[in-house]
């Protein structure tokens, strides 16, 4: 017997706890965009010549210290989001919250899912360095299929570790690594669902790029609130099975 609520009714519980809710979680979305790209942006303008092999390992080292770094906001995303689902009041400096608990856990979940993503790109970063000003179709196809490779590695990442942040404010008194292999046992059978959902929101993303940007203010606290419900879901039927 499935116990699991469908797509639609996770959805339908993420705009029922929103209703009312949509300010404080534009506030935070706004919030943290700016200090990502800041970070981003300022990582960028000091990373040097990227000319050079030296140049570069310091741009991409200074890019995943900043990845790292956002681990810090997806935690305090991640408890904003649950004070939501769970019925509770949720404001916007909610987001830093994983810089005043569980930092430590919060960056190293961070970084090994950084780590990951990294490894994942690298033959992306290659060919790119490698690719000549006119490439021929021979360096495009291998540019576009390790392009392919890392939208692959980047996709299992967020399905097999989309509960690890919404984990550690669950039960704090695991370690990172153990919050990690929980998160990933979590998926065990929930990662069709979850890419379904990611599927479901596709037209709503297109949507949000067509304006220009705007309509993602609204889409992207809605996809947060979903993600969150479909975390109080599985565990919610993890806990009736045991």
């Amino acid at each position: 017997m499935n116990l699991h609520q469908s797509s639609a009714a996770l959805k339908a519980a993420a705009r029922e706890h929103m209703f009312g809710r949509y300010g404080s979680a534009v506030g935070a979305c706004l919030l943290v965009t700016f200090l990502t790209g800041f970070a981003t942006v300022s990582i960028t303008s000091v990373a040097g010549n990227t000319n050079t092999i030296l140049g570069i390992l310091i741009h991409y080292a200074l890019l995943f210290a900043v990845s790292v770094f956002t681990g810090l906001l997806s935690s305090g995303m991640a408890y904003f989001y649950l004070k939501i689902v769970t019925g509770h009041i949720a404001v916007v400096n909610d987001v830093f919250y994983g810089f005043r608990m569980y930092s430590d856990k919060a960056l190293t979940i961070q970084a090994w899912i950084t780590l990951i993503t990294f490894i994942g790109s690298l033959p992306e970063y290659v060919v790119l360095y490698r690719m000549p000003l006119f490439p021929n179709a021979s360096t495009i196809t291998q540019y576009g299929l390790c392009m392919i490779l890392s939208g692959v590695v980047s996709l299992a990442l967020n399905l097999l570790y989309a509960p690890a942040f919404f984990l550690l404010h669950d039960f704090p008194q695991y370690t990172a690594r153990e919050l990690l292999s929980m998160s990933r046992k979590l998926m065990s059978g929930n990662k069709l669902r979850l890419f379904y959902i990611f599927l479901s929101f596709v037209p709503l993303l297109l949507l949000g790029l067509l304006s220009c940007g705007i309509a993602l203010l609204w889409v992207s606290p809605y996809m947060n609130a979903t993600l969150a419900e479909f975390y109080m879901d599985i565990v919610k039927k993890t806990n009736h099975t045991q």
